[in-house]
């Protein structure tokens, strides 16, 4: 499984809180320390550049994403470490490895002589959005996942305000991890927002209350047939369920594909569920509330309807199914 900060390379690393880096550098260094004085005198150092081209063969095989390359773009000896700078997409990053190759640390170090003043530490903001006369809102989830369930509790009460001045619709990532009966929602979802839009969101209001999705066909009064119908339709087209039986076509050998979305997904470069998408940039939303929500969207218009001068509710739902109030994680399944 690909771990969080390569994943994280694709997206805002600006977004980081610094408390975190710094436990995350100080974590790194101690076990560093710990390492090299318990080290046996007899090990033998590694080169720079075998021990770099070691560690990029490591996270090409293991770690980036599908499709996704890293390359070297230089390594020098720092501190007792070689320092490796790669590059990913259009962006670089730095890593540390020991000379002997076999630890990688994942992190650029917090350089302990440097003082950092308190202005310079980033505060949390709305995220900027671009402005549109109608703003477009896409918000990409698997249907199963405990934190695409939080965020479309707070998408509901935004959705309801806003739904007559901006464009907003549910979407799915490009692959699933709660076993066939995601499969099976992510289709039923998929088709009654084809087929009869206008009571999805009534069927969505009662699905992320327990995931009871025979009682709210009932209760959003569904037509069966025409749900069943384009069902088949979309499984033909886009080979859901013969991908989801054929092994060899998962994602990296672990995640059956779900191609309803997938140009949208590589459009946008979707890396979980959720991501949320307002004209066209992938925006965060923290607090995970339905008053944060409406206000990011609010942002996003050349001129704010007077919906937007209403206030929702500013706390966060729990992950899941239910709608208890939680701390907001900022989880994501990735």
């Amino acid at each position: 499984m690909r771990l969080w900060y390569y994943k994280f390379m694709l997206k805002d690393l600006n977004k980081l809180i610094p408390i975190l880096i710094l436990v995350a550098g100080i974590s790194i260094f101690g076990t560093y320390f710990y390492l090299t004085r318990t080290k046996p005198p007899q090990e033998k150092f590694l080169s720079s550049q075998e021990t770099a081209q070691k560690a990029l063969n490591y996270i090409n095989e293991n770690l980036v994403q599908e499709g996704v390359v890293a390359s070297l773009v230089d390594v020098v000896e720092e501190n007792g470490l070689y320092k490796i700078r790669l590059k990913v997409g259009e962006q670089e990053f730095v890593s540390y490895v020991t000379k002997d190759g076999k630890i990688l640390f994942p992190e650029e170090g917090i350089d302990l002589e440097k003082k950092i003043a308190k202005e310079e530490t980033p505060s949390e903001e709305t995220p900027e959005v671009q402005k549109s006369d109608r703003p477009d809102v896409k918000l990409f989830v698997m249907s199963y996942c405990p934190y695409g369930l939080q965020v479309q509790k707070m998408f509901l009460p935004a959705y309801e305000l806003l739904k007559n001045k901006a464009e907003m619709g549910v979407y799915f990532v490009n692959y699933i991890m709660h076993e066939k009966k995601e499969i099976d929602e992510n289709l039923r979802q998929y088709c009654i927002q084809k087929e009869e839009k206008e009571k999805y969101y009534d069927y969505l209001s009662c699905f992320i209350k327990a995931g009871e999705f025979e009682k709210c066909l009932t209760e959003a009064k569904i037509d069966r047939e025409k749900m069943g119908n384009c069902i088949s339709e979309t499984d033909t087209k886009y080979k859901v369920i013969s991908q989801y039986n054929d092994k060899s076509t998962w994602l990296n050998g672990n995640y059956p594909k779900f191609d309803v979305y997938d140009d949208l997904n590589k459009k946008y470069g979707v890396q979980g569920s959720p991501t949320i998408v307002i004209n066209d940039k992938v925006v965060e939303v923290s607090p995970r509330s339905p008053e944060k929500f409406k206000e990011i969207i609010c942002q996003a218009f050349n001129s704010p309807p007077e919906e937007c001068s209403q206030t929702l509710s500013n706390t966060a739902f729990s992950p899941g199914f239910g709608l208890k109030a939680g701390s907001d994680s900022g989880g994501q399944c990735e």
